[in-house]
């Protein structure tokens, strides 16, 4: 029984962890912490056990989605791998520190840090109608309507918000794409399918160097694990599949939710 529910959970976090470009964390360790919590099942789960085993299932969430964007061209590589210079060590450290947090501190602090990041989305609307100067490294994007987009950023500041973001990933096993979605649309302008798919890649890479950690630490489950990533692996395609057929705002609002539905869950679960 506890197999079978990994199965589907695996293929539920992969595929709106792809959709959206949220890696599947965020839908892994509550789910985990819930069960633990309120059921008999999977009782002598740890939320360091949720984070380790999530962010290792997570690398085939990410290589899974990787491979089915690049047939749709919208992996940024270039910036994938200068993120990814800030977003590896910083996963390292999340996953050191994450051994620190108790079960109802970090549901709670989880919970608010996904509602602020839904909420910091809110204002993508507002940032597209900004004058921004491109410098730096710029890029351009052709979208299937034959639209096109011009983004561009600071090779430092993109560095110093990957190693941010991998931290929070590391820590709380989400794989960073939570916050690096909403930066990159956000502060360097980003097509959403862009950044989505850049995101996956991101959090391939970041994942690898925050799961070292966790393996080191014995926080991962590897039954459970074995038990999560087929699922996790066809949702990561399934899920770039339908990002493919959406349309942009959609893609936004579906995050949103997400977003808020897990940070209540969790604040929630911290009080009672």
């Amino acid at each position: 029984m506890e197999y079978f529910i990994l199965i589907i959970l695996g293929l539920i976090a992969g595929t709106i962890g792809s959709l959206v470009g949220l890696g599947g964390g965020i839908v892994i360790v509550p789910s985990l912490l819930f069960l633990s919590g309120f059921t008999g099942l999977f009782h002598h789960v740890t939320p360091q056990m949720a984070v380790g085993t999530s962010l290792f299932v997570i690398i085939f969430t990410g290589l899974s989605s990787t491979i089915a964007y690049m047939k749709y061209k919208t992996v940024d590589y270039k910036s994938g791998l200068i993120f990814f210079i800030g977003s590896g060590p910083g996963s390292l450290i999340g996953a050191h520190v994450s051994k620190y947090f108790s079960t109802d501190s970090f549901s709670l602090w989880f919970g608010i840090f996904m509602i602020l990041i839904s909420l910091s989305l809110m204002i993508k609307k507002k940032a597209k109608q900004l004058d921004k100067k491109h410098t730096g490294i710029i890029r351009t994007f052709k979208d299937d309507e034959g639209n096109d987009y011009t983004y561009s950023y600071q090779p430092w500041a993109g560095i110093a918000i990957a190693c941010f973001v991998g931290f929070l990933g590391g820590l709380f096993g989400i794989g960073g794409g939570s916050l690096m979605v909403p930066a990159m649309m956000l502060l360097f302008l980003f097509p959403t399918r862009v950044a989505v798919a850049t995101s996956m890649f991101i959090i391939f890479l970041s994942s690898i160097a925050g799961s070292v950690g966790h393996v080191v630490s014995g926080h991962v489950n590897w039954l459970y694990a074995l038990a999560l990533i087929p699922g996790a692996w066809f949702g990561g395609q399934l899920g770039a599949f339908i990002n493919k057929k959406m349309q942009s705002k959609t893609i936004v609002f579906i995050m949103r939710l997400v977003l808020i539905l897990v940070g209540l869950r969790l604040i929630y679960q911290s009080a009672f």
